[in-house]
């Protein structure tokens, strides 16, 4: 890329923003930050030294321990820590320490893919492409008990939907900072869509408003 170019992706879990925003900055030659590592960073830390998930001052402390730099993503990505990391997020301190880290990470120069669940409307608001990757709790529950017994585990796809219709309930009605689309963000339903096919609509979104910008 010639020009900066950031990229906020926002949605619920297993909606496959992480899949679209790690195709997109390949496309685009950019960074990608999954924002979701952070808080599972934070809550993993949490687990291993056997501490409530409620307790602030620890949860603070690990929040200013994350190192965006050596994020393990095979070890943050078990499922216990996904919901551990849900419950660790609706700590405001923990949020603000962990957004000023994502913020730094977005400002680099030539900019930035992010995703999340607050990035088009907290963590960059001023992005250059907003997408909202969205899909009906069935087929995300599918995807996830799918991604389950691709590793080799064993799941209840009744409790992995129990599991992810908490989750949504916990991220979008938290007081600070709660899962939503931001107002200019472009809406993707990818229900009904290949991982290929999405891609395709999503490079769509940001090369219309890359020719847009140019234009200008």
């Amino acid at each position: 890329m010639t020009q900066s170019l950031l990229i906020a992706i926002d949605g619920p879990a297993a909606s496959g923003k992480g899949t679209l925003a790690r195709r997109l900055a390949d496309y685009y030659h950019l960074p990608h930050l999954d924002t979701g590592l952070t808080y599972r960073a934070v809550a993993h830390r949490m687990l291993q030294l056997g501490l409530p998930l409620d307790d602030e001052a620890h949860a603070v402390q690990a929040a200013r321990d994350v190192d965006l730099g050596n994020l393990d993503k095979h070890a943050l990505s078990a499922h216990a820590v996904g919901d551990a990391a849900s419950r660790v997020a609706v700590i405001s301190e923990v949020r603000r320490i962990l957004v000023d880290k994502q913020r730094a990470f977005a400002g680099q120069p030539g900019g930035a893919v992010l995703d999340g669940r607050d990035i088009g409307t907290v963590v960059c608001p001023n992005a250059d492409a907003k997408l909202y990757v969205t899909a009906s709790a069935e087929v995300r529950a599918g995807r996830r008990l799918r991604d389950i017994e691709n590793r080799g585990g064993q799941a209840d796809l009744a409790e992995i939907l129990a599991d992810i219709l908490r989750r949504d309930e916990r991220d979008t009605g938290r007081a600070d900072s709660p899962l939503r689309p931001a107002a200019d963000a472009h809406l993707l339903d990818t229900s009904e869509m290949s991982i290929e096919a999405a891609f395709r609509a999503a490079r769509a979104i940001v090369d219309d408003i890359l020719t847009k910008r140019n234009r200008a």
